[in-house]
């Protein structure tokens, strides 16, 4: 467990992902995320709905180029980077567009770049001519070969709330959550054998409103990749798709709220994965 109480004092604002074909990969989502599309430069394209943003950016597909935390308050964003720097982690300058001046970015234990700002206004109109669907962006997962350095740098270093842990038989760590906020997680790590990110998520809230955006997929031709389904840790209900790059999206929904509780642990089980059916180990 962290060593403050779980306090609303950051969440997922946005996150950025490299491709081959930026322009590609930002149109998948605006066409299916009810997202507005803005082209920055051929190189940059940015995607906004009512309260989730992506950016794509000209580079290697399935590659992550930033992702966006933003602090409730000043005080916040500065407790963040003092931490980082009591640590000896490296404050960078922030790539991030949607953060005001003051803002800044860590590189984690694999490299990942996350940037600490305050937000400059909310995203909250709806697409035009269309009906909104509410769902934030929400959380962010990664795979790693080194998890106990996902934990060591997230919860130990910057003090984010470690809320469930998954375990093998033999009581090595399978997957960590942490969390910023009341929600069950904000960034997540799975280990694997690789390095970079599993997924990211979006919280529609209920059935009803994951089940409007399975139909606007499946007008649009995109199928499932895995799901419908409930998780053991955050009792979330989900979908999975995939994107023109090969990124797995999430939509979620009754995600876990939590407060100052213990750690849960979970064995690395099918069933803890999707209580429903099938499951999609990752080690």
């Amino acid at each position: 467990m962290s060593d403050h109480p779980v306090q609303a004092c950051a969440y997922l604002h946005h996150v950025a992902f490299e491709s081959a074909d930026p322009e590609r990969l930002a149109r998948f989502y605006a066409d299916n995320m009810d997202m507005v599309l803005t082209k920055v430069s051929a190189d940059e394209y940015r995607c906004e709905g009512p309260l989730r943003r992506f950016v794509a950016v000209k580079g290697e597909d399935k590659k992550l180029a930033y992702g966006g935390l933003a602090c409730r308050s000043e005080r916040d964003l500065e407790t963040y980077r003092r931490r980082a720097e009591a640590h000896g982690v490296e404050v960078l300058e922030s790539p991030s567009p949607y953060f005001r001046d003051g803002a800044f970015a860590l590189r984690d234990h694999d490299g990942n770049l996350v940037c600490f700002g305050m937000a400059k206004e909310e995203t909250v109109a709806y697409k035009p001519g269309v009906e909104g669907i509410h769902a934030p962006t929400q959380h962010l997962t990664f795979a790693t070969q080194n998890l106990p350095g996902f934990k060591e740098f997230y919860v130990d270093k910057l003090g984010f709330f470690l809320s469930d842990r998954v375990l093998h038989d033999d009581g090595d760590l399978a997957t960590v959550f942490t969390s910023t906020n009341h929600e069950h997680h904000t960034i997540a790590c799975f280990k694997s054998n690789r390095t970079g990110v599993d997924h990211h998520s979006y919280e529609a809230g209920s059935m009803d409103n994951i089940k409007k955006f399975c139909d606007r997929f499946a007008a649009n031709g995109v199928l499932l990749t895995w799901g419908p389904g409930r998780h053991g840790p955050g009792n979330n209900l989900f979908v999975f798709y995939t994107d023109p790059d090969g990124n797995w999206i999430e939509i979620s929904g009754e995600l876990e709220t939590i407060y100052d509780r213990e750690v849960i642990d979970w064995p690395h089980h099918p069933r803890t994965l999707n209580k429903w059916g099938n499951a999609i180990l990752r080690s």
